[in-house]
C-alpha cells in the first residue's frame, strides 16, 4: 500500500534532488530538500481536507486529481501563481514578470512580499469560510461538544459565516492593514484598501466555487432519492423492495460524484489547495528567492500530500478516526487567523506548521481514545472510496 501510493513521490524526490545537486551543487540540494519539508509541514492538514472531498468523486474524477490536479498544484500554485502576483502587482506584462524572476531574484521577493497583504486576505477570508461553515454546521459526531454543539445551534442563522468573516476582514483591515512594513523595514504603508478588496475577493470565491459544487451534488442528491423512492415502490410490488432500494443506494454511493457535480468539486479542491498554498510559497523566501528551486521543493512536497490523500482515502482513514477532519479544520481556522495576522506581523513558519500538526494529533488521539470506548479499535470501516491504482 505505501510504495504503491508514495511511489512515485519518492521516484520523482529522487530525480529532482539529483537534479537540484546537479545544477546548484549541495547547497541547491539542501535547498529544495529544505523547501520540501516545509511544504509536507504545513500542508499535512490539506491532506485530511482532500480526503474527505476526493472521497465523493467517482473513479474518473479522482484520476484528474491525481493527474491534472497534480499539474494544477506543481507548475500552477507553485510556479506560475507567483509569477503572476509580481505581473499584477507591479503592472508589468508577463514576459518582464518571468525576467524579473529569472534574471533579479532579489527584485522578485521585494515585489512578491510586497503583495503579501493581498494573498494572505484573499487566503485568509477563503479558508475562514471553510472552517466557519465546517463548525457551524449541525453534525452527529462532534470532537469538542461543549464546543461545537452551541455553534451548530447558532449556525441555523442564515449567512451567520458570512457575517463571522467580513467582521473578521474589516477587524484586519482597519488594524493590521493600516501600518504594513515595507521589504527591508523602510517605512509602511497603508494596505487597507487592499485588503478589503482582497479579502472580498476571496468570500466571492468560495461562494461561488463551492455554493456551485453545493448545488450540482445536493441536485444529484434528490435524482437518487427519487430513484430510489421509485425502485423502492417497485419492489415492494413484486416483493422484498427494501434489498433492492439497499442495493441501489449502497452503488450509487460507491460510484461517487460525477458529470458539473464532480467538476465543481474538482474546482472547490483546487482553490483549497491554492490557498493552502500561499503560506507555503511566501514562506519559502526566507530560505531561498531563485524561483526554480522554490517550485522544485514545493512541488516534490505538494506531491507527497496528493500522495497522503489518496492513501487516507484508501485506507479508510477518515472513516476509522472519526475526529480528524474535525482537527483539520480547527487547524484550517488557525491557519487563517494566522495569515490576517501576517498581514503586519511575521509568523514563523514552524509556529505555522506546528499548529496544524497538533490540532490534527490530538483529533487522531481523540478518535483512537474513542474507538477503544466503543471496541471499533480494530473494525473495518462500514465503507472505503477506493481511489483508482494505476495513475
Amino acid at each position: 500500500m505505501l510504495v504503491r501510493t508514495f511511489g512515485w513521490s519518492m521516484v520523482i524526490t529522487v530525480i529532482g534532488l539529483a537534479f537540484a545537486g546537479l545544477i546548484w551543487g549541495w547547497s541547491g540540494l539542501a535547498v529544495v530538500a529544505i523547501l520540501s519539508v516545509l511544504e509536507i509541514s504545513l500542508s499535512f492538514d490539506n491532506a485530511v481536507i482532500n480526503a474527505g472531498i476526493l472521497r465523493k468523486l467517482n473513479a474518473f474524477w479522482q484520476r484528474i486529481f491525481l493527474t491534472v490536479g497534480v499539474l494544477i498544484a506543481v507548475f500552477g500554485m507553485r510556479l506560475v501563481f507567483p509569477v503572476a502576483i509580481v505581473a499584477i502587482t507591479a503592472k508589468i506584462n508577463p514576459v518582464d514578470a518571468v525576467k524579473v524572476a529569472v534574471n533579479d531574484p532579489d527584485r522578485y521577493q521585494h515585489l512578491v512580499t510586497n503583495a503579501h497583504p493581498a494573498i494572505a486576505a484573499f487566503g485568509g477570508v477563503f479558508l475562514l469560510m471553510i472552517f466557519l461553515d465546517f463548525i457551524l454546521e449541525e453534525r452527529e459526531i462532534a470532537w469538542l461538544a461543549w464546543l461545537e454543539r452551541p455553534l451548530a445551534k447558532l449556525g441555523k442563522l442564515d449567512m451567520l459565516s458570512v457575517v463571522i468573516a467580513l467582521v473578521a476582514l474589516l477587524v484586519a483591515a482597519m488594524t493590521v492593514a493600516t501600518a504594513v512594513p515595507l521589504h527591508g523595514g523602510h517605512g509602511t504603508v497603508d494596505k487597507t484598501a487592499t485588503v478589503l478588496l482582497a479579502g472580498v475577493a476571496g468570500m466571492v470565491a468560495y461562494l461561488v466555487v463551492g455554493g456551485i459544487s453545493g448545488f450540482f451534488e445536493e441536485q444529484l442528491e434528490d435524482e437518487e432519492d427519487a430513484e430510489d423512492a421509485e425502485d423502492s415502490e417497485d419492489g415492494a410490488e413484486a416483493a422484498g423492495g427494501a434489498g433492492v432500494n439497499t442495493a441501489k443506494k449502497s452503488g450509487t454511493s460507491a460510484l461517487g460524484l460525477a458529470g458539473k457535480a464532480a467538476f465543481f468539486m474538482f474546482l472547490y479542491l483546487e482553490v483549497i489547495d491554492a490557498s493552502f498554498s500561499f503560506d507555503g510559497v511566501i514562506g519559502a523566501f526566507a530560505i531561498t528567492n531563485q524561483i526554480f528551486q522554490m517550485a522544485l521543493g514545493l512541488g516534490i512536497g505538494a506531491l507527497y500530500i496528493r500522495s497522503l490523500t489518496v492513501f487516507l482515502v484508501r485506507k479508510g482513514t477518515l472513516d476509522d478516526y472519526v475526529y480528524l477532519e474535525h482537527g483539520a479544520h480547527y487547524a484550517i481556522g488557525a491557519l487563517a487567523v494566522i495569515l490576517l495576522v501576517t498581514i503586519k506581523y511575521e509568523i514563523n513558519d514552524v509556529i505555522t506548521g506546528l499548529v496544524g500538526v497538533v490540532l490534527i494529533g490530538a483529533a487522531y488521539l481523540s478518535s483512537v481514545v474513542r474507538n477503544r470506548r466503543l471496541g471499533e479499535g480494530s473494525g473495518e470501516p462500514e465503507q472505503r472510496t477506493e481511489v483508482p491504482s494505476g495513475v
